[in-house]
């Protein structure tokens, strides 16, 4: 897995957003660069299985879209080709 890249307007919200849960949730101060590491390593550490999982995810829904289209793809033969 190639390295977890955001966009710049991106990962400044959400070294806001770890600043903020900081802030609100552990009632201490988070600087930003505290808070762009802790990032990095969240996205290094545990984004691996995040992405896993939606690779997981997306794997599921590309399965039953094929066997929908089998479904749809016998549908369409002709009935006595298929009795032969």
């Amino acid at each position: 897995m190639k390295p977890l890249k955001l966009e710049p307007d991106m990962r400044k919200a959400a070294v806001s957003r770890i600043q903020r849960y900081f802030a609100d949730e552990l009632d201490q101060s988070l600087g930003s660069i505290p808070a762009a590491q802790l990032l990095a390593f969240f996205a290094a550490e545990i984004g691996p299985y995040y992405y896993n999982q939606g690779l997981s995810d997306a794997q599921a829904v590309m399965s039953r879209l094929a066997d929908s289209f089998n479904d749809e793809i016998y549908g369409l033969e002709q009935r006595q080709a298929r009795a032969r």
